[in-house]
């Protein structure tokens, strides 16, 4: 039975890193199970507290990172004050509308119009429109070095602790 739980453990990570390719799939939730079923499933194993601290809070700064990268780069980019909550706002959208395409296109666009209704200029209209565009790589990027940090920590306090 304890290989199952370490199948389903190591398909929770699986499916977490998906994550990253589509935004549809809840990455963080899929390494919360995989750490749970270690927790509670696992010959009764149990998992340091300093972990349990050190993956909640990596899962509050993965779960705001997309937020903040999005208002960083927007306002970096030269965008307004509206143009990061159109950014903030695009996430939000472009989670539910066609992944992982819609959380690229939907901040892109609506940062874009939101830019030209308030400057006329399109070369900084596109160029805020970008500073979103780079948000969600870098957020990406982030939320991958993030993820291999919980499972390395995972690993490390389950095998060799």
């Amino acid at each position: 039975m304890e290989i199952i739980w370490w199948l389903i453990v190591i398909a929770s990570f699986i499916i977490g890193f998906a994550g990253l390719f589509f935004p549809v799939v809840p990455s963080v939730l899929m390494f919360w199970i995989g750490f749970l079923v270690y927790q509670f499933l696992i010959n009764g194993e149990t998992l340091s507290w300093m972990f349990w601290i050190i993956v909640f809070v990596l899962t509050v700064l993965v779960l705001f990172s997309d937020f903040i990268a999005n208002s960083y780069f927007v306002k970096r980019y030269g965008g307004s004050k509206r143009g990061e909550y159109a950014a903030i706002i695009g996430v939000l959208i472009g989670m539910f509308i066609y992944p992982p395409i819609g959380i690229i296109v939907v901040p892109f666009v609506l940062v874009l119009i939101v830019e030209l209704l308030n400057s006329k200029d399109v070369n900084q209209a596109l160029r805020a429109s970008v500073g979103s565009l780079l948000a969600f790589l870098s957020s990406a990027v982030f939320d991958a070095v993030v993820f291999t940090v919980m499972v390395v920590w995972f690993l490390l306090d389950a095998l060799v602790f």
